[in-house]
């Protein structure tokens, strides 16, 4: 399992165990708004928004959160209007990063971020410097306790890639248009998958060596991870397990 995976990993246990936390929840929220107001409420007819409440579930958001979420997406309470935007450029050692966010004020945000590149050690890029070593995958988890064979036999039938292992789960990807005709195949061989998202995977990695390197370049990336206006960070480093063992250690 590559540093990156690892990396994958230890958000994914940290957001499990922060679940409760307000920060995390008016990320999600941000997200159901979003999916609410460009492909409407009605959740079987809004594949996003459908992704949206799955994931909201899963980390615990009240339903009542949620439908109060829909309702001003969709218009039906009056509520801030967000709006999504990426930014794009390098941690330190040559390291691509694409930030999500959602934000009522653009400039605020883009000042922010900006700010938080330069003080850690990276720097910000123009659109497309970087996302052209990034493709956007479907992705699905599945407990690790699932059977590997089981997991990729179903996947693959139903239109999936590729199977990473990411120490406690296992995580399909597919093709975004692929993606919930492979969670649904999941779910009805009882394979228990998780929320499916939209991801970007590097197509390529620059290999990040030593513990100290790995210190920078994760730095930036927890920093920018935190910013209330951030949804996700991708990033196409591979820091080898032994690294990221000294790092987390």
């Amino acid at each position: 399992m590559s540093g990156h995976s690892k990396w994958a990993t230890t958000k994914h246990q940290k957001g499990a165990k922060d679940a409760a936390r307000a920060k995390v929840f008016a990320k999600l929220i941000r997200q159901i708004e979003v999916a609410a107001r460009e492909g409407g409420s009605d959740m079987t007819a809004n594949a996003s928004l459908r992704t949206m409440y799955t994931k909201a579930r899963d980390a615990s958001v009240p339903i009542d959160t949620i439908e109060r979420a829909v309702k001003r997406g969709s218009g039906e309470l009056e509520g801030v209007r967000y709006e999504a935007i990426s930014y794009e450029g390098y941690a330190p050692d040559g390291v691509a990063v694409i930030v999500e966010c959602l934000t009522d004020n653009r400039n605020r945000t883009g000042a922010e971020i900006r700010n938080l590149f330069s003080k850690n050690g990276g720097s910000m890029a123009e659109p497309g410097a970087v996302s052209w070593q990034f493709e956007r995958k479907g992705a699905v988890p599945v407990p690790r306790a699932q059977d590997e064979e089981r997991v990729l036999e179903v996947a693959m039938e139903a239109g999936g890639e590729d199977l990473a292992d990411e120490d406690e789960r296992w995580v399909v990807t597919s093709d975004p248009a692929d993606l919930m005709a492979v969670r649904a195949a999941l779910e009805e061989a009882g394979l228990e998958p998780g929320a499916a998202e939209l991801t970007m995977v590097p197509t390529s990695t620059v290999e990040v060596a030593t513990e100290s390197e790995a210190k920078r370049v994760l730095r930036l990336i927890e920093a920018l991870d935190d910013h209330d206006d951030v949804q996700n960070v991708y990033a196409n480093f591979d820091i080898p397990d032994e690294v990221m063992a000294a790092y987390e250690g």
